[in-house]
């Protein structure tokens, strides 16, 4: 049968039509499976890179542990480099990674190179600009720093020498120290430049040489010193000039090492900063109530800061190996997503983010919670750490474990806002999360006593990252940008389910505290390798046995 003229023209702008939505259905098909395997590449890089990292870290935390134990001179040192580490996770890290990498994204999905150069160029020269100043400052006002976040020294320090100690040497190490964070915001800016470009394996690798810079610092520097905490000050500064000096030449052959210019007022800037302003408090609000909790351990007993350190320093492992690697390889892909206005593909990247910081996260949280003491013993009791400190500092990791997954979930749930230029709602979430984690310090801290108020401190900071975990979750979920697949509800439930059967059978195979203690190194090892083989095998033959396959780990 002959088709007329009409007909025939419907029929083949039918089969176009047809052709037309095949094609661009299996092209998205294609493209989806290529970003599946390129963020559990990426994933994967950053994990593996987090992890030498993260081991050398450790390696510098035993080091320094045996060096200076948790006395005095021990919490003089942990403050004077948490404040710079606090400014640089503000600056740097947090509230500018989280403002450029949206930006730059988009020009590059919509500019020429000039143009990214250029943005690039203007950037950095502001921000070098402004934390040259910040810098300066820093250094000039340490005193009034030290009097600001060491409040317990300085009240003190005029009715008691050992306090007035403190905040003298506090004061002149900050100077040291503080430099440090003109070097790792450049390194951050770099970074976030190269892991636009899909490049995650240098800027994960670059902490490496803080580590390497500080464990040499306290092997040869320190010695040398009257306190030797003074030594190790200068390993960060000189761990933050071999950082910049490693990313450089990565960003000369990527072709964006360019001049720095000021400019305040470029488009780019002004949307970065526009971006950053209110950054500053919201991603980095669970830093904040740790500076908060260092503040109120100096008017706590000596060893205080040092042990909420120590903790601070295991529970940021497993969340930067997992936590934050996470986050730093979803956010450009979730930017060019939005950029490109692909609503469901931006929200099955935060539903497979969600599903991989279960699949380790809910774990680490248990096996923190019961291996906390033998975790310690075998880490840092050496030297001057003795066994008291080991007790001491497994309470607050203990304390600290319980958030744990709520610090990962809060990273995940982060760039979904940033992602898409939003940084007014983390702020207000930030601020609420902010009170509430005052409001548990009067609850726990006050009520523990001087004492042992420390564990307070570390669980009221647990408590208020869960508070800001479910409020932003609760604002993805009202603004329909994101909510929890039933894939995912059905795979955290097995993950608490493997986990829990997982406590039961690593407590039954758990020495007691006098064994730990008693056993030598070699013996504590063994014994610690053992609980968490166990942990590992049964943790992933129960996920098996509930129906997971590695095929479940892409996107």
């Amino acid at each position: 049968m002959r088709l007329s003229p009409d007909k025939g023209y419907f029929v083949g702008r039918f089969s176009l039509e047809y052709y037309k939505k095949v094609v661009l259905l299996v092209d998205f098909h294609f493209q989806g499976q290529l970003l599946s395997k390129k963020l559990l590449r990426s994933g994967a890089i950053v994990s593996v890179m987090t992890l030498i990292s993260r081991v050398l870290g450790l390696i510098r935390d035993v080091v320094m542990a045996g060096l200076l134990g948790a006395n005095a001179n021990a919490d003089v040192y942990y403050l004077a480099v948490k404040i710079p580490n606090f400014m640089r996770r503000l600056f740097a890290e947090g509230a500018f990674a989280q403002a450029f990498v949206p930006v730059l994204s988009e020009y590059q999905a919509q500019e020429d190179k000039d143009k990214i150069r250029e943005l690039i160029a203007y950037a950095s020269g502001t921000l070098g600009t402004i934390i040259t100043v910040v810098a300066i400052v820093g250094v000039i006002g340490s005193p009034v720093l030290i009097a600001l976040f060491g409040a317990g020294w300085f009240v003190d320090s005029f009715s008691d020498p050992e306090a007035q100690h403190k905040y003298e040497l506090a004061s002149l190490m900050l100077k040291i120290t503080f430099p440090y964070l003109w070097f790792v915001t450049l390194v951050a800016l770099s970074g976030s430049i190269l892991n636009a470009m899909g490049r995650f394996a240098v800027a994960s690798f670059t902490p490496v040489f803080l580590n390497v810079a500080i464990i040499a610092a306290a092997l040869y520097l320190a010695p040398n010193f009257e306190e030797p905490a003074i030594g190790l000050a200068w390993g960060w500064f000189l761990g933050g000039l071999l950082q910049l000096l490693f990313q450089l030449p990565f960003l000369y052959r990527a072709k964006v090492l360019v001049k720095p210019k000021w400019g305040w007022h470029d488009p780019g800037v002004v949307k970065i900063r526009t971006l950053m302003i209110p950054a500053l408090f919201g991603v980095s609000v669970s830093q904040i109530n740790l500076l908060f909790d260092t503040m109120i351990a100096t008017f706590l007993i000596t060893g205080s800061v040092s042990w909420l350190f120590f903790s601070d320093r295991l529970l940021e492992f497993p969340l930067g190996l997992f936590g934050i690697a996470i986050a730093t390889v979803i956010l450009p892909s979730l930017s060019r997503l939005h950029t490109n206005d692909a609503t469901k593909d931006f929200a099955k990247t935060m539903d497979w983010a969600i599903r991989m910081i279960m699949l380790m996260g809910v774990p680490a949280a248990f096996g923190l919670m019961i291996l906390a003491q033998p975790l310690i013993t075998v880490m840092f009791k050496s030297g001057q750490f003795t066994s008291s400190d080991v007790t001491m500092a497994s309470y607050s990791l203990m304390a600290y474990s319980f958030g744990l997954f709520s610090f990962m979930l809060i990273k995940v749930l982060a760039p979904g806002f940033y992602a898409r230029q939003d940084t007014k709602t983390p702020v207000k979430i930030g601020i609420k999360a902010m009170i509430a984690n005052m409001v548990f310090n009067a609850i726990f801290a006050i009520s523990l006593g001087r004492e042992f108020g420390f564990i307070g401190l570390a669980f009221a900071t647990s408590c208020s990252a869960t508070c800001n975990a479910f409020w932003l979750y609760s604002k993805l979920k009202a603004d329909g940008i994101y909510q929890f697949s039933n894939k995912t509800r059905w795979f955290g439930l097995k993950s608490l389910s493997a986990s829990l059967i997982m406590v039961a059978l690593v407590t039954y195979f758990n020495p007691t505290s006098q064994m730990w203690f008693s056993f030598d190194k070699t013996t504590q090892i063994i014994e610690l390798l053992k609980l968490i083989a166990v942990a590992l095998l049964s943790y992933f033959s129960l996920l098996f046995v509930m129906g997971f396959r590695l095929k479940n780990l892409k996107a």
